[in-house]
């Protein structure tokens, strides 16, 4: 019983100093419970008979397994701060004659007890978060949504249970490291001096490894350039050529000499060239994927991943040099006048600043880049999830469709010649009501182009005009006019419109068995009318009069269906596997149709599971892992309040102000989060601006700026929420802690 009143009033005594610990376990139990519902046995949100949301559960819960190994080293980080925290006190009670084992259990329970508080906290925040990932859920599946409190109880016994095996584990570690530790080791602790400084070789050797990098960029650039270089390429293409041989070999030029001459020249200056070297060749290196989109180069898939793999290196080596160049640039600026270095308390701000970067160049640079790919999985996974969803409205238009292709067919016989009948069987046996149901052929406007096989090089396909006019009506479109000897256009919604009035340039004519067709005044059309119209490789489909399309050779046969209402799941996914069955997507045999079967009740249903698994994902990773960097920034600064809180009391002595002290705690706070947080952001502008900028075209298509503001507007406001938490935390924190140093040297 005493023991127990002891851990109750030690927990609450000890809540403010255990205020990060209680915010960041509240936190992770949050989105753990939060995610988690999803998957519950009792949780059956309101989406419908067209949609199974099994397909949803079992993915999230292995992509949360998965997260939460992240969780657990979070959690060993905080449990090992506050052991360090409480060193003194445990010197104080063995010294009182209280056994280490007794006090490893009490300071076990204590922290346990800690977790019970943050558990419950958290499941209620849960509670609230999950209605809002619901609302995402029933979004996606555009279906309304209510607020309502929801309890789950699989999900409450997962979350404690999972925490509460997570505090075991690393509390029976704590115990063995109280009963291993000496009383003289814990009374010390907080008093013990920085280890001296030594010369890093962890900046070197990556210098070393971006030079070998650099060696290997020079060859690739000197190969593409023999094969691939044509002197009749547009200016910005011969740039990036020569870009990507001439940075690399100054760089490493630079690097070269400078190793040789490295104490003359000093290391940091050595760096800087390195960096500025780093950056020019990345420019070069970023920019092939737009040109190669844009001129297309003719660059293989490898060689585009190639270079990426280039690119992504120059800005870890960036990150890892601004990290490191940062004291040098403290330093540089303290010295460069007098009167920076000794205004006010300026010449103790340096000392602590310049300690702690030339120590932790390696923390730092792993947080950095840590923020900076959580910063690029925040924005990215909305855009991604909607890209996906917003392609879906071009890949399922009709509630049944069928296509066959004859890329593997070399014999005009073996062409396709069927109305699915199996469609038409499975409709009356089920009793599907019908609202539209058509099935046409697309032909080759010149017979002769049938064995034209070459990759992005596939002839456009032609389908008649009465054809093309019963689609758009099945899709709610007013039809379109022809003459006799006119032709028009139809294009994929995500091309470009420079593409097509180039194309449209070119094809004033179309040459046809039929004879020859000239272009109507009324030529482009894009509204979406499915993915499968289109031969493989091409974004345009020709629209031709009747009569002409009778002359034609029909090559590819469609069949489209619309229901008057969605078809229950279990009746779709039967459909699907009996097209599978009949019509193969791969046959497994040359000269033999292949099919593309897609029914838009199991396809809405998969994409939209798979998009809400990897979203959820994306985002639960991001928001873990800022939660890991902030709190390892915060719990550092914190152990340097403790560890150096004579530095302040002794400050007071000599006549500073308590303002001044608040001040300069927030200067060295926010120089220490502000440099990898704002190195980050940068960084991750830059690169989400070259993705933004690459996949313009389709995000307006898909997305919609408006809706990707909006989303990144959310994001931005969770990032400020997060930061804004664990800096108040800290800084909270921080200055309890000067002041109880302060009254303690009184």
């Amino acid at each position: 019983m005493m023991y127990a009143k002891l851990v109750f009033k030690n927990a609450k005594r000890s809540v403010k100093d255990y205020l990060i610990y209680i915010v960041t376990m509240t936190l992770c139990v949050t989105l753990f419970y939060a995610f988690l519902s999803i998957t519950s046995s009792y949780y059956h949100p309101n989406i419908g008979a067209e949609y199974n949301i099994s397909l949803l559960a079992g993915g999230m819960k292995l992509a949360i397994c998965g997260i939460s190994l992240l969780l657990l080293f979070l959690i060993h980080y905080v449990n090992r701060f506050m052991l360090r925290k409480k060193q003194k006190e445990f010197a104080v009670e063995a010294t009182l004659g209280m056994e280490q084992r007794t006090i490893g259990m009490l300071f076990f329970s204590e922290t346990f007890f800690l977790l019970i508080f943050s558990v419950a906290v958290g499941i209620l925040l849960g509670m609230i978060v999950s209605q809002v990932i619901t609302a995402m859920l029933l979004v996606s599946f555009g279906k309304p949504y209510t607020f309502s409190w929801s309890f789950f109880p699989d999900t409450v016994l997962l979350t404690i249970g999972f925490f509460t095996f997570c505090q075991i584990l690393i509390g029976i570690g704590n115990v063995r490291i109280l009963n291993k530790s000496r009383i003289i080791e814990l009374m010390t602790a907080n008093r013990q001096n920085e280890k001296p400084l030594h010369k890093s070789r962890w900046m070197p050797m990556i210098c070393l490894f971006y030079g070998v990098l650099l060696l290997w960029m020079l060859e690739v650039g000197i190969v593409k350039y023999h094969f691939y270089f044509d002197s009749r390429h547009p200016l910005p293409v011969k740039l990036m050529y020569w870009g990507n041989i001439l940075f690399p070999a100054l760089t490493l030029l630079w690097g070269i000499t400078g190793a040789f001459r490295h104490k003359k020249i000093g290391f940091s200056r050595y760096l800087c060239g390195l960096l500025a070297g780093a950056v020019l060749t990345a420019i070069p290196t970023f920019s092939i994927a737009k040109l190669e989109n844009t001129y297309f180069l003719g660059f293989d898939a490898p060689t585009l991943n190639q270079y990426l793999m280039f690119g992504v290196a120059d800005i870890l080596f960036i990150i890892a040099a601004v990290i490191y160049l940062s004291n040098a640039a403290l330093l540089y600026w303290k010295e460069s006048k007098v009167s920076h270095k000794y205004h006010n308390t300026n010449l103790f701000l340096f000392g602590q600043l310049s300690s702690k970067l030339a120590t932790n160049t390696k923390t730092m640079t792993v947080i950095c880049v840590t923020l900076t790919f959580s910063i690029c999985l925040f924005v990215i996974a909305p855009i991604l999830t909607g890209w996906s969803l917003g392609y879906l409205d071009s890949r399922a238009v009709y509630d049944i469709q069928i296509s066959s292709r004859y890329n593997d067919v070399y014999d005009l016989e073996n062409l396709p010649d069927t109305n699915y009948w199996e469609i038409t069987d499975f409709i009356e046996e089920n009793k599907i009501s019908i609202k539209n149901d058509l099935t046409f052929s697309e032909y080759l406007p010149k017979r002769d182009s049938f064995h034209q096989r070459v990759k992005y090089d596939f002839p456009p396909l032609a389908i008649s005009l009465s054809d093309y006019n019963a689609v758009r009506e099945m899709l709610g479109y007013e039809p379109i006019i022809l003459k006799s000897d006119e032709f028009a256009t139809h294009w994929h919604r995500a091309t470009e419109d420079k593409d097509i009035e180039k194309f449209i340039a070119a094809h004033t004519v179309l040459e046809t068995d039929a004879g020859t067709l000239k272009l109507s005044e009324n030529a482009v059309f894009q509204e979406p009318v499915g993915e499968s119209i289109y031969n493989l490789y091409t974004d345009v489909v020709y629209i031709v009069p009747d009569q002409a399309a009778q002359a034609l050779l029909p090559v590819q046969t469609n069949r489209f269906v619309m229901t008057q209402s969605p078809l229950p799941f279990k009746a779709a996914e039967a459909l699907e596997q009996l097209l599978v069955r009949s019509y193969p997507e791969d046959p497994g045999k040359d000269n033999l149709p292949s099919y593309s079967t897609t029914i838009h009740t199991t396809e809405v249903n998969r994409t939209i599971a798979l998009n809400f698994i990897l979203k959820a994902s994306l985002i639960y990773s991001a928001i873990v892992l800022v939660v890991m960097c902030l709190t390892v920034l915060a719990l550092q600064q914190l152990l340097d309040a403790e560890k150096y809180h004579y530095r302040f009391s002794v400050l007071r002595k000599m006549g500073v102000e308590e303002k001044e002290l608040h001040t300069l705690a927030l200067k060295q706070l926010g120089v220490w989060f502000g440099l990898p947080i704002t190195s980050a952001i940068v960084v991750a502008m830059v690169v989400l601006g070259y993705f933004l900028q690459s996949a313009s075209v389709e995000i307006s298509t898909y997305i919609g700026i408006g809706a990707l503001m909006r989303q990144i507007g959310i994001i931005v406001g969770i990032f400020a929420l997060l930061l804004s938490c664990y800096f108040l935390s800290t800084w909270l924190l921080f200055q309890r802690s000067i002041r109880s140093s302060s009254d303690s040297v009184r």
